[in-house]
């Protein structure tokens, strides 16, 4: 398995920078197999969203698309995917970040009675709004 960091993926998912999107579509393309997966954190999937909604103006039904493609592939295995998809029903659903959504879906498979939080957004998947 190799680690697979948040400005791989966003080169290989945007195709920005013609050198570094040439080395990380060699790394998507042919490194990586069902055999030899790339492993995607919890950390770098919400840096993942978090830079394709700031820096690339990437609206929300695309974002579900892409963590959706990247859950689902072969080839890369993303940290706690079963997690992750609960986080992607939420954010699909409600008007909330990915990363509450995250954070939220996180503490409940913890096994937390709640999420204290400040955000009113946040507050909207069911963080307990302070």
């Amino acid at each position: 398995m190799i680690a697979l960091d948040t400005n791989v993926v966003i080169r290989y998912l945007t195709q920005d920078d013609k050198k570094q999107s040439l080395i990380a579509n060699k790394v998507f393309e042919k490194t990586l197999t069902p055999n030899k997966q790339g492993f995607i954190s919890l950390v770098v999937l919400t840096e993942i969203v978090w830079v394709l909604e700031a820096c690339y103006d990437v609206n929300k039904p695309n974002i579900i698309n892409i963590i959706n493609s990247l859950t689902s592939s072969k080839n890369l295995i993303v940290e706690q995917s079963h997690i992750v998809r609960i986080a992607t029903t939420l954010f699909t659903d409600k008007n909330a970040d990915f990363s509450d959504a995250l954070i939220f879906s996180i503490a409940n498979h913890a096994g937390c009675e709640k999420t204290l939080t400040f955000d009113k957004k946040a507050a909207s998947i069911g963080m307990t709004k302070l």
